[in-house]
């Protein structure tokens, strides 16, 4: 799965800490996710937990994407 990348200069800072916290939220999910991808077998549990993550994931991407559309209304170019 694609991670979602950062470039320099874009919507907001590296400095910013509620940003990386919630990077960091999204690669934990996914690490996560790939665990149980890579798995041979899947017991429902794992499927339950794959679904779960999936939609934790997607939260936490959905804050982020608010999050640069906030500061970018914030700070017109």
């Amino acid at each position: 799965m694609a991670m979602l990348q950062r470039n320099p200069g874009d919507f907001y800072s590296q400095d910013d800490l509620e940003y990386r916290k919630l990077e960091e939220q999204h690669d934990r999910y996914e690490a996560e996710l790939l665990k149980i991808e890579q798995s041979e077998f899947h017991s429902a549990e794992d499927l339950l937990e794959e679904v779960r993550l999936k939609k934790l994931k997607l939260k936490v991407k959905d804050e982020m994407l608010a999050f640069a559309q906030r500061h970018r209304l914030a700070h017109p170019a």
